[in-house]
């Protein structure tokens, strides 16, 4: 970044940009006149959302000193976004070692501010009786206000939008569920707020005198419990009165599972937040209107920020998901090079067929696959891997598709992640099911001969000890019915889109 005027917009670099907050940060400050840089393991994840062209991406991981120093520099506000949730026992001492990080290398760096979104914790409660989660949260933000450069900490409780974690756990209990034995958290006291007025204040803390260093606390209009969340969630929807049966019983661990099992959200990321909502978090002041001010009808009540989301859902236009990020615990490697990879064994399923359709026809429906158009092969077979997948901890099936027609490099599929994406000719997908190795999926859209076009389809597995190759000998009976089956199914579907499309 070029050096420049004070009065003209600030640089700020963007942590976690590929998550669910952070992709949305983004065009945000470019909107308000801001230049950005995006910190990114992997840039490419980066590539095809709308604002790529528009901000610069450093590749580098905020547990690299040398790789955070670089993206610092001519840096005027560093906003940081990550968390290592649920990333396993050490993620407390991940979240501390990054946060040290980050702000020594934003001091070296003359960084004017570094900005924070943690979670509210209760007034009344230790830090250290906190849950790990928020305990480690309130951790990293006092780390960043120690750090010596100028610090706002958000604290934000319950985030409403559209993609949210929280707002997919509310929308899936409360429309799948009109009768439910509940969590005794559903009677303790929240102050959500919506995903608009958390990018309003983030935003807006760019700009704040160098003076300022200390947390806020932001939160919507409205207190309320979860049970009331949900009636209202069903009042909003157009859905009956919930019947909602409170029981002590239902310990954080347990009622994460019950979470996981009627909603998307894995049970992995569903622990944290339902230990978060043991607590009564309610804000016990709204100083950041001081530096950002309310304007008329701000922040959002509860019922305007889920007729805002649900608005979003059903004109598709969710920009960003909880599932945006890489899920803890899922593999991440990238894929090998073919069959003769020198770094051990590897099982392939390939499928060829001529297509009579052309290719674009072919594409679409390569490009529509998962979600609720399913994954054209013997649905009871994919949606038992689903529920094993869940039992042992997985992601399962329910994460759907972002959007229901067009994938990017990132999205999440269902158990799949798109790993690479050549429009028009190639979808790569990486298995983030519970699998004894890697595994991969490519599907291609080719040219034929006459107005065809050519399917191929590619399953590669690279086994992680006996395990593995016990794993991919016991399913491989089950290729021809499962594989074979979707190549012919992708290849008719094509033909009928061609054909509906000529009548």
């Amino acid at each position: 970044m070029d050096s420049k005027d004070d009065n003209d917009g600030l640089r700020c670099l963007v942590t976690g940009a590929t998550g669910y907050i952070g992709g949305r940060l983004v065009p945000e400050l470019l909107e308000a006149g801001h230049r950005v840089r995006c910190l990114a393991r992997t840039p490419e994840k980066l590539r095809d959302y709308p604002w790529a062209a528009e901000a610069e991406v450093a590749k580098g991981d905020v547990t690299d000193a040398e790789s955070v120093g670089a993206a610092m520099r001519d840096v005027d506000v560093a906003y940081y976004l990550v968390h290592a949730l649920a990333a396993g026992p050490g993620f407390e001492r991940t979240d501390r070692e990054a946060a040290r990080i980050f702000g020594e290398q934003a001091k070296a760096a003359g960084v004017r501010r570094i900005v924070y979104l943690g979670g509210l914790t209760p007034a009344d409660v230790p830090e250290h009786e906190l849950s790990p989660h928020l305990r480690s949260r309130a951790e990293v933000g006092n780390i960043l206000l120690d750090s010596g450069v100028p610090t706002t900490a958000l604290r934000a409780a319950v985030i409403i939008g559209s993609g949210s974690a929280s707002f997919e756990m509310l929308r899936y209990l409360t429309e799948r569920l009109p009768v439910m034995v509940t969590p005794s958290w559903v009677s303790t006291r929240i102050q959500p707020i919506a995903v608009r007025d958390v990018l309003r204040y983030l935003v807006g803390s760019a700009r704040m005198p160098s003076e300022v260093n200390r947390t806020f606390d932001i939160g919507g209009p409205d207190v309320m419990t979860y049970r009331d969340m949900m009636q209202k969630y069903a009042a909003v929807a157009g859905l009956p009165h919930r019947l909602i049966l409170p029981v002590p019983m239902l310990s954080p661990g347990l009622s994460s599972h019950w979470v996981g099992l009627v909603t998307p959200v894995p049970a992995s990321i569903a622990r944290p937040l339902a230990e978060s909502l043991r607590y009564e978090v309610v804000c016990h002041e709204h100083d950041i209107a001081d530096h950002v001010p309310d304007g008329p009808g701000r922040p959002f009540s509860f019922d305007t920020a889920l007729s805002l989301a649900l608005q979003r859902v059903r004109e598709a236009r969710v920009s960003t998901r909880w599932s945006s990020a890489s899920t803890p615990g899922i593999p991440s490697d990238p894929l090998p090079t073919d069959p003769d990879w020198a770094g051990g064994s590897l099982y392939t399923d390939v499928r060829e067929l001529d297509v009579d359709a052309p290719s674009d026809a072919l594409w679409r429906v390569v490009e529509g696959i998962g979600g609720d158009h399913g994954w054209y092969s013997f649905p009871l077979a994919w949606a038992v891997r689903g529920w094993l997948d869940r039992l042992v901890g997985g992601v399962g099936l329910r994460r759907g598709r972002r959007d229901a027609q067009r994938l990017r490099v990132g999205d999440s599929l269902d158990f799949w992640r798109v790993e690479e994406i050549e429009p028009g000719r190639l979808l790569r997908l990486r298995a983030e099911m519970r699998l004894p190795g890697l595994a991969w999926l490519e599907m291609y859209a080719e040219e034929g001969k006459d107005g065809r076009s050519r399917y191929r389809q590619r399953a590669i597995f690279h086994p992680s000890g006996l395990l593995g190759h016990a794993y991919w000998l016991g399913v491989s009976p089950f290729h021809a019915l499962v594989f074979g089956g979707m190549a012919r199914n992708i290849a008719q579907a094509a033909v009928r889109g061609t054909a509906g499309g000529r009548r």
